[in-house]
């Protein structure tokens, strides 16, 4: 990826203006020579992608799917996601999921999966929105400016033949 300087400082100014992620602001330690070799990893396995979204050359936002690495789980996807603060509520985020399922039904990918904290309510709206539903609650899963906060298991089944 030649972007990806561009892309690991995209995902680190995305963990700077969103209390949700799951890092926090400069918690990451990510080189571009380890997301190139991420990426190359991801390739190789034919259940995992990496999306990325682009305005006007500039990445603003990514949607990751890494796949089960079992037989048992090869049909599972878990989708984390990330979209710069100045672009987000822009549509970005569906476009992304419109593009992931896509590919997640030529893959064969029958299931998808996230979690999200329960106070991101534009997130699970969004999420609801393109199909996700909510399976269950980790009680006390982050701790989020000194607070345990619960998450959400959501997931979206896929047909696929």
């Amino acid at each position: 990826m030649t972007d990806a300087p561009q892309f690991v400082e995209m995902i680190k100014q995305v963990e700077t203006e969103s209390q949700y992620m799951l890092f926090e602001e400069n918690e990451r330690k990510l080189s571009s020579e380890q997301q190139e070799k991420q990426i190359e990893m991801m390739k190789q396995q034919r259940n995992s992608t990496l999306l990325v979204a682009e305005v006007e050359g500039e990445l603003v936002g990514y949607l990751q799917a890494v796949g089960g690495v079992v037989n048992r789980s090869a049909h599972i996807a878990y989708v984390s996601m990330g979209i710069l603060k100045d672009y987000r509520g822009m549509g970005i985020g569906l476009q992304l999921f419109q593009q992931l399922e896509e590919w997640a039904k030529e893959q064969q990918i029958h299931r998808l999966e996230l979690t999200v904290v329960v106070e991101n309510v534009i997130a699970i709206h969004l999420y609801k929105k393109i199909g996700f539903q909510i399976e269950g609650t980790k009680k006390h899963s982050l701790r989020i400016n000194g607070q345990y906060v619960d998450e959400y298991i959501m997931s979206k089944l896929l047909d696929v033949e």
